[in-house]
């Protein structure tokens, strides 16, 4: 975006200042900040969902933008499901009752641009001394927000993106040299599959390839990797070749991404180095409680997932690398946006919180926590990364993740309208089928072929 030019030193120094001054704002409590009444105070709502890491960041955030803003106060709506808020938010716009700013879900925020629930902020942030910068915000962030007519109706909240977390003691106990993210240590898909293998073993400490091997009394899996949502499945098909989105559509169904997806389901049918999602299930346990106690050794998960599955909440060391390779690294990255209702009666105001929103306190507070990565790319700098990186939650390698592997091998995808009904109504209950062990070419083809037909739909 075009805009005047501030030097990456005074938004640095703006940064650390925004951060320590919202330290201290948050000392007063967690709270809201109540605002005198007067009559020129414009009143705002903002909507989302989240747990309780949200909802104390959006908090703090409002005691923060309303101290700085004293002529603007913000409501906090909250819910806790981001699937109950999206239909909560859908059912209120046909009312005529949104709030004024809002959480947009990343599978839905085309679509709901396409039906003119979004105001259109491209002037605002064209015009901003900061966020116009062309540099602002890393390329793909970028890429993602604005349409084909290069309009943006909202701002990417972060980026979160999937990598592997393993049990860095059994990988030491095992002499197996872990997965990292430079790349001379970025596995290939045969040597994921080989230490896999190798960490896997049943009752009677047999592996996978061991003769007497029985798969059906498997007490340490040697990883897991979740095939019922679609942005792990999209890294897979990306890295091999295909894609999961291309020109409106969803292309799950090239011979490239549907390799990629039969060989995901082979590690549970094939190899027996993952479990079945029934076998979690029948567990009870989470990904993260199975790495602790020894039932799994590595997991693939969203890098949201760093903020309990860190070594301060755990009681083996976690360690973190790259998603292997089938022919070339690649991680898609996604989150969900912030947005400013086209129904609102205080554009002026929904815009300056959407737009505080994207500056380095809002993201920093949530990097802290392992929960966000940044998608500003002042964060990613080296003196960023100092205001933010946290001993004990980011392993020593996460810098080299974000300030090099996610800038070259990340991909920052665009949804096109009407996915939210064809994943609902398709996609999901196949990818459901292949990690219940059917066949990728039994559904994924027809899957995405109904998929697209009701995308076609909602694009013309």
């Amino acid at each position: 975006m075009a805009g005047n030019n501030v030097s990456r030193r005074d938004f640095l120094k703006a940064m650390g200042a925004s951060a320590a001054f919202a330290a201290s704002m948050t000392q007063l409590g967690g709270k809201l900040m109540a605002m005198p009444h007067r009559q020129d105070v414009v009143g705002i709502s903002f909507g989302g969902w989240g747990g309780v890491a949200e909802d104390e960041g959006v908090r703090a955030a409002i005691e923060v933008f309303q101290a700085e803003n004293p002529g603007i106060t913000v409501e906090w709506q909250h819910t806790p499901d981001a699937g109950e808020y999206n239909r909560v938010l859908l059912t209120n716009f046909a009312a005529g009752t949104t709030p004024d700013t809002s959480f947009i879900i990343a599978d839905g925020y085309e679509t709901y641009v396409a039906q003119g629930i979004l105001l259109d902020i491209t002037d605002q942030i064209t015009a901003d001394p900061v966020l116009g910068q062309p540099d602002y915000f890393m390329p793909q962030e970028a890429a993602r927000c604005a349409d084909s007519n290069g309009r943006w109706h909202g701002i990417g909240s972060c980026w979160v993106g999937h990598h592997i977390y393993y049990n860095a003691q059994l990988f030491e106990d095992e002499g197996i040299t872990p997965p990292g993210f430079a790349d001379d240590e970025i596995w290939d898909w045969d040597t994921f599959i080989s230490i896999a293998k190798q960490l896997t073993i049943d009752s009677a400490g047999r592996h996978p390839d061991d003769e007497g091997f029985d798969h059906e009394d498997i007490q340490r899996w040697g990883v897991d990797w979740p095939m019922t949502w679609w942005q792990p499945v999209a890294s897979a098909a990306h890295s091999n070749g295909g894609a999961y989105f291309a020109d409106g559509r969803i292309v799950l169904d090239s011979p490239e991404a549907m390799e990629a997806l039969q060989r995901l389901s082979d590690l549970i049918y094939v190899h027996h180095v993952a479990p079945r999602s029934a076998s979690i299930a029948d567990l009870g346990m989470t990904n993260t409680q199975m790495i602790d106690n020894g039932r799994l050794a590595m997991a693939v998960e969203g890098s949201w997932a760093l903020s309990w599955m860190n070594s301060s909440l755990t009681s083996v060391p976690i360690g973190t690398g790259a998603l292997p390779t089938m022919g070339q690294p690649a991680c898609v990255l996604q989150a969900h946006f912030h947005s400013a209702l086209a129904n609102t009666q205080h554009p002026e105001e929904a815009w300056q919180w959407v737009r505080f929103l994207s500056t380095p306190f809002y993201q920093t507070q949530f990097l802290k926590i392992g929960l966000w990565l940044p998608s500003q790319t002042a964060l990613t700098t080296p003196e960023g990364l100092d205001t933010w990186i946290t001993e004990g939650i980011h392993p020593s390698n996460y810098r080299q993740f974000v300030s090099e592997y996610l800038p070259t091998y990340g991909i920052a995808v665009r949804i096109p309208p009407g996915y939210v009904e064809a994943a609902a109504n398709f996609i999901d209950g196949a990818l459901q089928a292949v990690a219940a062990g059917t066949l990728v070419a039994a559904v994924i083809p027809e899957a995405v072929r109904q998929a697209n037909d009701v995308m076609a739909m909602a694009q013309l």
